[in-house]
């Protein structure tokens, strides 16, 4: 059993920044990327970032673009979501997701994506 778990959400005000870390743990597994998501409330949950193991490329969603960077560290263990000049419409639950049974066709579909962390809320004031 794969687990994920999200930490480094909180309150900001727009204009502020905060990072997101997600780590993995349980059985051992290949990854072949990692992603965040976002929900709003009364809203559908959205791609926001990927990453892809195996070389680094990135993926974002175009509202993102030159604000958000997802990035690992140096051990491989843990993802990150570096979030800069937030927005109130940034606020969402964000959740860490993880492909381990195949590189995905689309990065921004949630259902290639094979498991899921709790989420850590984001909230932006504005």
């Amino acid at each position: 059993q794969v687990q994920l778990v999200e930490s480094g959400g909180g309150l900001v005000q727009a204009g502020g920044s905060l990072r997101l870390s997600c780590t993995a743990s349980g059985r051992t597994f290949r990854r072949y990327a990692m992603g965040w998501f976002r929900q709003a409330p009364g809203k559908e949950r959205e791609f926001v970032a990927a990453f892809r193991w195996s070389d680094g490329n990135t993926y974002y969603e175009d509202s993102v673009k030159g604000r958000f960077t997802i990035f690992r560290d140096s051990a491989k263990t843990t993802v990150y979501l570096q979030m800069l000049s937030l927005k109130p419409e940034d606020t969402a639950v964000y959740y860490c997701a993880a492909a381990f049974t195949s590189f995905p066709y689309a990065y921004e579909r949630i259902d290639e994506y094979d498991g899921w962390g709790q989420g850590t809320q984001v909230t932006v004031s504005s």
